[in-house]
């Protein structure tokens, strides 16, 4: 009966944690910039085959191969790409550590994506989701309607807290 017992715990504890490990979702909507596409709630990297560099979101870096044939990275880009226009470039998320080590594999598979502007912006969404992003141009209406929720949400508790004062602070 002991067998038993051990044996049912450490099922019900094996499952209870892989429970936990499925709920436990990753989101970083807030820290994509809004010249990302939109449709993903969690990007570790976008690469950019019009320049043939990554960006990694959580980092805000640009990862580029250099003149001497090495990657480097830096929160800005090189001079050499001052002109290029985020918004009007082809994005191609990518979840997965140190992308550039892939980049023969990642160019090869995205070069026909140069040119191509056909992806919705982060920046031109209405969907909501979007709106947490500070430089969306729906954040301060959206902070604004937070900050109404909760004020009408303390103002419910209190009408219910009075309801149910059975007028014991009443003068």
């Amino acid at each position: 009966m002991r067998y038993l017992f051990v044996i049912l715990s450490v099922f019900i504890l094996g499952a209870a944690g892989s429970l936990n490990a499925q709920i436990n979702l990753n989101f970083n909507v807030d820290k994509q910039p809004i010249w990302g596409p939109t449709g993903y709630d969690y990007v570790e990297y976008y690469y950019l085959p019009d320049i043939e560099t990554y960006y990694s979101v959580p980092q805000h870096r640009y990862y580029y191969y250099n003149n001497k044939g090495r990657w480097i990275y830096s929160s800005n880009l090189p001079s050499r790409y001052n002109n290029f226009d985020f918004y009007n470039s082809y994005k191609v998320v990518v979840n997965e550590r140190e992308p550039w080590r892939n980049h023969k594999n990642y160019k090869e598979k995205y070069f026909s994506y140069k040119g191509r502007h056909d992806q919705q912006l982060i920046r031109d969404s209405r969907d909501a989701k979007y709106f947490v992003i500070k430089n969306h141009p729906g954040h301060n209406n959206w902070v604004k309607e937070q900050g109404n929720k909760k004020s009408n949400q303390n103002n419910k508790k209190n009408v219910k807290q009075n309801k149910h004062d059975n007028g014991k602070n009443k003068k």
